[in-house]
């Protein structure tokens, strides 16, 4: 059986998820908590397999709880309303989550993902603290996971050169001169990787700035490594007042 904690203060949303948890036949409920305090507490007693965890509590954060903890369990979901500052925060991290009201089938897609978990992620401290750093910076956070079918990868974000949509794929190339394939639309991080940080120059194409060289012929933006990435027309303009701003 897979022992579920939930971390809520919400009552009617916590009655919600208890009663979707338990329609998993492989599932023990083993706990819920509503403060800071007491999640610690349930969580170092219980010792659940997976915590369904809210990132607002009325006392504190899910980070505060972490801080507390002996041992930060590896399995956590994150839960929240549609906060912009936290689901992005969380997709810095490439952490699993749910938004309320949360759905039957995104919940048991969560939980087939644990299931189909095989051993232990090296970059989930990383990965937290990538997240916790992202919930309060004021500008761009300093890295990013980007999360691929076989792996996760902690970048700096000042080594993306550029991003290259493909449909549902994200293709990120890096300063080394690798890429990574990412099952996320380029829509998804253009969000994450915002102005004036990257450019987003093209339908398909989001620019860091700090690797931009000039611009040829007002067709394309030439990159440092000397690769050109097309401007659409209708960009053009807004792509030149922002790279030349008039004094």
């Amino acid at each position: 059986m897979i022992k579920v904690a939930i971390i809520e203060d919400e009552p009617a949303v916590r009655k919600e998820i208890s009663y979707l948890v338990q329609q998993e036949t492989d599932v023990e409920l083993v706990g819920w908590s509503d403060t800071v305090t007491n999640a610690v507490k349930l969580i170092e007693e219980k010792q659940p397999d997976v915590i369904l965890m809210d990132i607002q509590l009325r006392d504190g954060t899910a980070f505060d709880i972490l801080k507390k903890l002996t041992v930060i369990p590896q399995n956590i979901i994150f839960i929240t309303a549609y906060n912009h500052f936290a689901i992005k925060a969380i997709k810095y991290g490439a952490l699993d989550y749910l938004l309320k009201p949360v759905d039957q089938t995104e919940l048991n897609e969560a939980l087939a993902r644990y299931r189909r978990k095989s051993e232990n992620n090296p970059q989930w401290m990383q990965r937290l603290s990538m997240a916790q750093e992202a919930l309060h910076a004021s500008e761009l956070p300093e890295s990013i996971a980007l999360s691929s079918i076989q792996h996760v990868r902690i970048v700096p974000v000042h080594n993306i050169v550029y991003c290259k949509g493909d449909g549902p794929y994200t293709f990120f190339f890096l300063n080394d001169g690798t890429k990574e394939l990412i099952s996320k639309p380029l829509k998804y991080y253009e969000e994450l990787l915002p102005q004036p940080y990257f450019l987003r120059t093209h339908q398909s194409y989001l620019v860091n700035r700090s690797h931009i060289s000039g611009v040829n012929r007002s067709e394309y933006i030439v990159l440092k490594n000397k690769e050109e990435i097309p401007i659409s027309s209708r960009r053009k303009n807004s792509i030149l007042n922002q790279l030349f701003p008039e004094k």
